[in-house]
């Protein structure tokens, strides 16, 4: 593989990472029901987390002479992840947001790949640290829903 590759892979996680973050903030703002405060708060530290995430991944794109997409319409267009309207009680806003989680995970483990194939250990190992984050945010979702 080569640069070209990384810099696609990045991208495509650089949006996925984007809309699965709006989607966190929209239902931190959205939630409603009877564990409103914690699951508030849970969301809060989730979009918080992949916010973080947005200048790190823009960063890289600019380390492998790549951009930040310079439109939302441009974000939701190379996203893997579909940029779709939830609607629903507090668990079906929760089970929305994780599966962007496990997605976003997925799309991680593709960007450590492309990064090691072109000796870039610095992109690899963020997706490593991203990975971590993600996971343990996975789990604190499925313990919320009781999975």
């Amino acid at each position: 593989m080569d640069l070209q590759h990384l810099q696609t892979v990045l991208e495509e996680t650089f949006a996925a990472n984007f809309v699965v973050y709006y989607r966190a903030h929209q239902t931190h703002v959205n939630i409603k029901g009877e564990n409103f405060y914690s699951n508030h708060k849970l969301l809060k530290h989730i979009y918080r987390k992949l916010q973080d995430h947005i200048d790190d991944l823009g960063e890289k794109l600019q380390t492998v002479g790549a951009h930040m997409p310079r439109t939302l319409q441009m974000i939701v267009g190379t996203s893997l992840i579909a940029d779709e309207m939830v609607d629903g009680d507090s668990d079906e806003l929760l089970q929305f947001v994780l599966d962007g989680i496990i997605t976003l995970i997925d799309q991680y483990h593709e960007l450590h790949a492309a990064a090691e194939e072109v000796n870039y250990t610095d992109i690899s190992n963020m997706a490593d640290e991203n990975i971590g984050e993600l996971a343990k945010i996975k789990w604190q979702l499925e313990a919320t829903l009781d999975q």
